[in-house]
């Protein structure tokens, strides 16, 4: 179906926002799906008394929204670039709950931010811990990478004697050869610290999902009326 340039720019900016969602998508429930059926983590979900942990709550959202934005993407793709009402419509419907779901959790994380801020360091002391008892190298790569994002080191912070040392960052000072921040407590500070940076993510998260959802609007009503044409012209010529 023809569409003009307005179509042509949301179809377009459609398919790269669908392939943004996929590649995070893939990782999020890569992410998740290796943390739960890992040898070194299979065992902490056989354990009742666990599965309301940090660890099992977050590797359970890892899953659940990667599910969520591949099933997005697969709605918004094909209807996209094959021009389907049917499946607009469908992606139009979830980017919508999505889009609210973002806000409402922004807000709800930004009210709750002490205990978002200690959720995510009893995630981080999980990982931690499974990583001391099995030395996985996948786990390392994950501590590696939080402890460089935050400049901390290990649970203890005591540079020397951490359990996790090899995993830790570079130094920046004599001091930090032997004493640096702990990372539970430095993801804590984090959370309060950047709470309105974090409630802006979420908005302009939510904002983008908005956009998504305008272009999906704007190619409905196009192929509606292209549809429409057509059905006039098959009229008039019978």
């Amino acid at each position: 179906m023809a569409l003009d340039g307005c179509g042509l720019l949301c179809k377009y900016t459609l398919f790269i926002f669908n392939l943004i969602f996929a590649l995070v998508g893939f990782v999020f429930l890569g992410l998740g799906l290796w943390l739960r059926f890992s040898e070194s983590t299979r065992a902490i979900f056989q354990f009742e008394a666990l599965n309301s942990s940090a660890f099992v709550i977050a590797v359970t959202v890892l899953i659940i929204t990667g599910s969520v934005m591949l099933i997005v993407v697969v709605f918004g793709d094909y209807g996209a670039c094959n021009e389907k009402r049917c499946a607009l419509q469908i992606f139009s419907a979830l980017v919508t709950i999505l889009a609210v779901a973002v806000v409402v959790f922004g807000v709800i994380a930004y009210s709750s931010k002490e205990e978002i801020g200690l959720r995510m360091g009893e995630f981080y002391s999980s990982i931690y811990l499974l990583y001391v008892a099995n030395h996985d190298p996948v786990l390392a790569v994950t501590l590696t990478f939080i402890q460089k994002l935050l400049h901390c080191c290990g649970a203890t912070g005591v540079t020397l004697l951490d359990f996790a040392k090899e995993t830790c960052p570079k130094p920046d000072s004599i001091w930090e050869h032997i004493k640096m921040d702990a990372c539970p407590m430095a993801i804590i500070n984090v959370f309060n610290r950047n709470a309105p940076l974090v409630m802006g993510v979420f908005v302009g998260t939510g904002a983008l999902l908005v956009v998504a959802l305008v272009c999906s609007i704007v190619l409905l009503t196009q192929t509606k009326k292209a549809q429409q044409e057509i059905t006039a012209r098959y009229t008039t010529v019978y």
